[in-house]
């Protein structure tokens, strides 16, 4: 059950200069990635902290723009610009946003939720900041494949794969709750009741069932996709399907918290705050995660910065939205507090010596993927992260 009151920290906030140091050195890295990479995506990690050119995979070559990262890095290119007002920034970002649209124009690797990171962080970006109609087109046109994916009677949308593969059928998986901003924009462009409702029955359904009683959350959740009959959770990147993968737990305190800004359901708001205390009680003591809860001091697992960065978002973004002016207090200082232990003690001594803003990330450890390296969404988590406590008036893309 959740807890009467937030958790208790006891670190302190970065000072305004630390936190300027730490945009400007995030800024450098950003700056000379784009000399590295071009038009050409990187991987979904780095490799030794360098990242490489994202693999070739089918018809897409390498540096294609394919899978579920690549518009992290475009989501930084935009940050970069609207810090700055450095056209370098929004001309790389604008790139980006164009094979953005070509790729959904082309029907490429379009077979994931991950739709809405995908193109709210490029295209609906580029709507947003510069009233693109262009990218809006090809937003919309995101949201009509996203919704394809809504499984009626579930009330679902499913997360990966090609709705016919049995082995994904009725499944969604916490971080889903991200990619619902898509659908609230495209409801908001058309002014249809579809993407709204779609966004209402997904969320109610993950907070009634992707929730545990002690707070903690499932990874995945799979529903009968005929029936609507809800099945049984388990993980994919966490230690075990009882255990609560640090990542999905940030993606809930961010998630629950942003939907019910636009839904108006209190449980999301109640289910956001239960994600936090949970979160906040498992900390180690320099207030950045194991890359599963499980784990506490004293323990040699891997942390995972990426989540400590999501986490800081999402607790600021339940500030915002907080109806009890002691916990809004509370979550922001704690997002301080998490946020200067990654300034102090997760980033490179020096620009030049990484590629990945952020260090000392879990992609997913039970493949052995990206384990203790810089990640896409790590670094786009963190730089909003700085944004935000920078910026507070900073209207987000989501």
């Amino acid at each position: 059950m959740t807890s009467t009151s937030p958790v208790q920290g006891t670190s302190a906030a970065a000072s305004p200069r630390e936190t300027d140091a730490a945009i400007a050195a995030a800024l450098a890295t950003v700056r000379r990635n784009i000399a590295t990479f071009g038009g050409s995506f990187p991987g979904d990690t780095t490799v030794g902290d360098r990242y490489e050119l994202r693999p070739a995979e089918g018809a897409i070559g390498e540096g294609g723009n394919r899978g579920w990262t690549t518009s992290f890095r475009t989501g930084m290119l935009w940050l970069a610009w609207e810090l700055t007002g450095d056209a370098a920034f929004r001309d790389a970002a604008l790139v980006d946003t164009e094979d953005f649209e070509r790729r959904v124009r082309d029907g490429e690797d379009l077979d994931t939720h991950d739709l809405g990171f995908l193109y709210t962080l490029s295209t609906v970006a580029a709507w947003r900041l510069l009233g693109d109609e262009s990218a809006r087109s090809a937003s919309l046109l995101a949201a009509d494949h996203l919704m394809r994916r809504f499984l009626e009677p579930a009330g679902i949308i499913q997360a990966w794969g090609d709705l016919s593969d049995p082995a994904q059928r009725g499944r969604t998986i916490i971080d889903s709750l991200m990619n619902m901003p898509l659908l609230t924009w495209a409801g908001e462009q058309t002014g249809q009741e579809r993407f709204a409702d779609a966004v209402r029955r997904h969320t109610a359904q993950l907070r009634e069932h992707i929730m545990r009683e002690d707070d903690s959350t499932f990874h995945t959740f799979y529903w009968n996709a005929e029936t609507g009959e809800p099945l049984r959770g388990a993980t994919e990147q966490g230690a075990f399907d009882e255990s609560c993968w640090a990542r999905g737990q940030a993606w809930g305190i961010y998630g629950f918290a942003m939907n019910y800004a636009v839904v108006g359901d209190e449980q999301l708001l109640e289910a956001s705050r239960r994600c936090a205390e949970y979160f906040l009680r498992h900390l180690p003591a320099d207030d950045v995660p194991f890359w599963d809860l499980v784990y506490t001091d004293g323990s040699d697992a891997p942390r995972d910065s990426s989540a400590a960065a999501i986490a800081v978002c999402g607790l600021l973004e339940l500030a915002t939205v907080e109806t009890d002016a002691a916990r809004a207090a509370e979550w922001t200082s704690r997002a301080h507090a998490i946020l200067a232990s990654l300034i102090a003690n997760y980033t490179p001594a020096a620009p030049e010596e990484a590629d990945a803003l952020l260090l000392h990330s879990v992609y997913d450890l039970p493949k052995g993927n990206g384990v203790d390296e810089g990640t896409l969404w790590g670094d786009y988590f963190y730089l909003e992260a700085l944004m935000r406590v920078a910026r507070p008036e900073w209207r987000k893309y989501w």
